[in-house]
């Protein structure tokens, strides 16, 4: 990572060709490819959000019970069920096909906010390639919420500034809460205003779940929300987070305080080069290494969590060495933990080097940082603060 060199933070537009072309040409790809998938029961994720959404709307409790379809339960905030309402009302193949449509429309902004330099045809590419990450198919097959989520915060953070700046963020928080770690990128980059419209939107997405819903808004507020058990197995090989190495290597979930202190450390440190980068002139760098934090610190970052690996890719082939991004991406491209016993608890049998292999995802996070740092002492003086910043 020893080339990466700063980069001007203004975008000036968000809707050009690119994002055009490659949103019709992914409309049509994804769409004949949702059909097909739910043939084969693919979509179980979105198959939940939709119980949820049925639930809140028939005024039952969303905690009460799992979703009879999938057995799975719904983990989220009850104003990101208000927010999924309307695929109570559609056949779910055709909600299937709606949701992965508007995943790849998420896509294609992204690659373009990322890489506003990208001809039509590049982001067309950056879409069709970003394809061949795990994390990327997996949230399409599984009709999963990572890409809207990405995009919201990605059109926030780089996009131009606007009087609203921040409450993108918000919003992606309040569907789900580990994007509250871009408040404090937000802070420790001096845009105190667009924290605080963040946080003005958490609040009030919450209270407005509490009117929709009050019991189970206090209850996933006093007890859903702590319950380490109901989003799944922290040991199971796809849980790529410091929360997951630990309790592979301890043969059980770690004791709070541990994990707490490690991933804490770790996270924080992360976060902090995140925020340095970003004073540098190099805000998509810094949002990316804010997203590795986030992923590491949360206690369940299961594989499909770590889209983010694509705004890093992009940053990377954009400025950093070709071997840099060529081995970032042939990580979340192979996924090599799914080559290993898993299920069944079969990761607490990995040997030392398998540990490593299974938390391919971590340990590439932990290696952009360490080269990121590296880079860091080597760059050029920083650049003035931006006049954007909050004063």
């Amino acid at each position: 990572m020893t080339r990466l060199e700063p980069t001007p933070a203004t975008r000036d537009h968000l809707l050009t060709p690119g994002v055009v072309l490659a949103a019709t040409g992914g409309l049509v790809l994804v769409v004949v490819a949702a059909a097909l998938l739910q043939v084969h029961r693919g979509f179980l994720d979105l198959e939940v959000y939709a119980f949820g959404a049925r639930t809140l709307l028939d005024g039952g409790h969303l905690y009460a019970a799992d979703d009879p379809a999938t057995g799975l339960p719904f983990t989220y905030p009850p104003f990101a069920a208000l927010l999924m309402a309307g695929l109570a009302l559609l056949p779910l193949p055709v909600s299937a096909a709606l949701w992965a449509a508007t995943g790849v429309l998420a896509l294609a902004l992204v690659v373009h906010v990322v890489r506003p330099d990208l001809a039509p045809w590049a982001v067309l590419g950056g879409c069709v390639a970003a394809l061949a990450l795990e994390p990327v198919r997996e949230t399409l097959t599984f009709g999963q919420v990572n890409l809207l989520l990405m995009a919201l915060v990605v059109v926030d953070l780089l996009g131009p500034r606007r009087r609203w700046s921040g409450a993108l963020v918000g919003l992606a928080a309040a569907v789900k809460l580990t994007p509250l770690v871009f408040v404090v990128l937000l802070l420790g980059t001096g845009r105190r205003g667009d924290a605080a419209r963040a946080v003005v939107a958490v609040v009030g997405a919450g209270v407005v779940g509490a009117l929709v819903a009050p019991r189970s808004s206090w209850d996933y507020w006093t007890s859903v929300l702590a319950d380490p058990e109901r989003p799944g197995s922290p040991a199971f090989a796809t849980n790529q987070s410091v929360s997951g190495v630990l309790a592979r290597a301890l043969g059980g979930p770690a004791p709070t305080l541990l994990w707490l202190v490690v991933a804490g450390a770790v996270s924080l440190g992360v976060l902090a080069l995140g925020c340095a980068w970003w004073r540098r002139g190099d805000p998509a760098l810094g949002v990316g290494l804010a997203a590795v934090a986030m992923l590491l610190a949360s206690p369940i970052s299961w594989s499909h969590h770590w889209v983010w690996a694509l705004p890093v890719a992009l940053v990377l082939l954009e400025r950093g060495p070709r071997w840099a991004a060529a081995g970032w991406a042939a990580v979340f491209v192979l996924a090599p933990f799914w080559l290993l016993p898993h299920r069944d608890d079969a990761e607490y049998a990995w040997s030392p080097a398998q540990q490593v292999v299974g938390s391919a995802y971590v340990v590439a996070g932990l290696l952009l940082a360490a080269g990121a740092a590296l880079a860091l002492g080597l760059a050029r003086p920083a650049r003035p603060p931006s006049p954007s910043a909050d004063d």
